[in-house]
């Protein structure tokens, strides 16, 4: 929606394994989404697709971690 301050965004990383367990050591909490079989860490794993997990940041955006390669 135009006007709306919110939004997506994300980044891609080599481990997302690591990624997510950093930022999760530094108090970031993933989101769940039903539609999503997700791992313990919340990290959606669904082959062939990428490797992905979802946090809001302080303004209440969306993120993404993404691992292009899936594993």
């Amino acid at each position: 929606m135009l006007g709306d301050s919110r939004g997506s965004s994300g980044d891609s990383v080599d481990d997302i394994d690591r990624a997510v367990g950093e930022l999760a050591a530094r108090g970031v909490v993933f989101e769940r989404y039903e539609a999503f079989d997700q791992d313990a860490k919340g990290i959606a794993r669904e082959a062939p697709g990428p490797a992905i997990a979802w946090f809001k940041d302080p303004a209440g955006n969306i993120v993404s971690v993404l691992q292009p390669n899936g594993t």
